[in-house]
């Protein structure tokens, strides 16, 4: 809520306000500097590196009629629009933030994961290696 009222408008230097009754605002009681909580707060960091996130690492996609899709069976092939070789997409809710290479996972050879080769800069929006 705003602490000003409109008063009028003027059509050639815009709205002209005027300060708001004080009476009829409620006093806001601010905790002192050293007793609030703040983002940065080890409590708060906690719960938000609690917190879940959904991961997705797109190997490619398609598109294709609902009838072709309906035609689909066992050992089908659908061709995605990646090539051997180009870097892959890792999507952290619904946003790309990195790209990499598929590997085999040392441990375990009967599974894959992505070796990140570029990191997708959340200011400029630019890659970063």
């Amino acid at each position: 809520m705003s602490d000003t009222i409109i008063d009028h408008i003027d059509a050639e230097n815009g709205p002209k306000a005027k300060p708001a009754d004080a009476t009829n605002f409620a006093k806001v009681e601010m905790p002192e500097k050293d007793q609030a909580e703040t983002i940065g707060d080890d409590r708060n960091l906690d719960t938000i590196l609690g917190i879940p996130v959904n991961i997705q690492v797109v190997l490619g996609s398609a598109t294709m009629l609902v009838s072709n899709l309906l035609k689909l069976g066992r050992g089908a092939v659908i061709p995605l629009n990646h090539r051997v070789g180009e870097p892959i997409d890792i999507v952290v809710n619904g946003r790309v933030i990195a790209r990499g290479e598929v590997v085999v996972v040392e441990d375990d050879n009967s599974r894959f994961g992505v070796s990140l080769t570029e990191i997708i800069s959340a200011q400029s929006g630019a890659l970063e290696m």
